[in-house]
């Protein structure tokens, strides 16, 4: 049954910080379903990458219902916008079944997609503007989008220009176009995050790094590029691909791509602290969880917090 206070529970974190365990144990306990919040985890075909943990989702030998992954193609390129409308299609589904929804990932803007109540519709192509930016540089369209009063930054945002140009495209269409309403439920979430100290975090990455490596996440991108994907649609989709299509194709030797992804991954996961820290900044209200206490005892003050009046 849904609490009254909260309608919603968010595990939040970042990578490699243990919180999809945490999630669907939760969801168990509370005969709830978990919703990704992960911005890749959404493509099939792309496992190790991605951090695909399907077995984290097996609690006490049963199967905990999880929606949200592995709902599009590899070589589409899926976006908030239509993360939200997924969302929300989602949680009246799992809420009107009388079940808990628990939101779970490390995708700074999805998440705040949705607790924030973000009005977010499908932005046209601009061909004229597009046209106007195409001979910038990617700094220059930076300051460009830094420009815009609302504007949240997204670090995928400005790792190409393509992406910095439709991200200046929406802000712009927004500006013109205020009397905008998506009409957003009341999500009233209850919002928990999971962390470990900064170099515990760090050898996770790393034992992390190694272990998928190993499972053949070089095969998985292989597989990707025969598949027809080209390398510059593969770096599309983050720091793993990226780095090992470069092995791949010859631009880097293993070592240099072990070297170069773990320290990415690194820098990855401290930006989205920075980015958790700037949420609790903004009103926020963050449960933290010390990653090193056991499950059961993570999965108690959760309750404890959800229970709360």
């Amino acid at each position: 049954m849904i609490d009254q206070k909260y309608n919603l529970i968010t595990l939040l974190g970042p990578t490699a910080s243990g919180k999809t365990s945490v999630a669907a144990k939760i969801a168990s306990v509370l005969d709830g379903e978990v919703i990704s919040a992960d911005s890749r985890q959404v493509y099939r075909g792309m496992d190790l990458g991605t951090g695909k943990d399907y077995a984290d989702y097996v609690v006490d030998g049963k199967q905990v219902p999880y929606h949200l992954i592995d709902i599009v193609d590899a070589g589409y390129e899926y976006n908030v916008y239509e993360y939200q409308k997924d969302f929300l299609k989602v949680f009246d589904d799992v809420t009107n079944r009388d079940k808990l929804p628990v939101m779970c990932g490390g995708s700074g803007l999805y998440l705040e997609a949705i607790l924030k109540n973000y009005k977010l519709i499908q932005v046209p192509v601009n061909e004229k503007l597009r046209a106007e930016l195409d001979d910038k540089l990617l700094w220059e369209l930076e300051l460009i989008l830094k420009s815009y009063k609302n504007y949240l930054h997204n670090q995928t945002d400005t790792e190409s220009s393509k992406r910095a140009i439709r991200a200046i495209e929406i802000e712009e269409y927004y500006l013109t176009h205020p009397e905008i309403d998506t009409g957003m439920p009341d999500i009233r979430s209850l919002v928990v995050g999971v962390k470990f100290d900064r170099e515990s975090r760090r050898k996770r990455i790393t034992s992390r790094l190694k272990q998928r490596l190993k499972e053949g996440m070089l095969d998985e991108v292989q597989r990707l590029l025969d598949s027809g994907l080209t390398p510059e649609q593969l770096t599309y989709y983050g720091l793993e691909y990226k780095f090992m299509t470069q092995h791949l194709t010859g631009q880097l030797t293993y070592q240099q791509m072990f070297d170069g992804l773990n320290v990415a991954i690194h820098q990855f996961a401290k930006r989205q602290m920075t980015w958790f820290r700037r949420m609790e900044n903004q009103g926020t209200v963050i449960h933290w969880l010390d990653g090193y206490i056991p499950l059961d005892e993570k999965v108690e003050n959760i309750l404890k917090w959800y229970s709360e009046k």
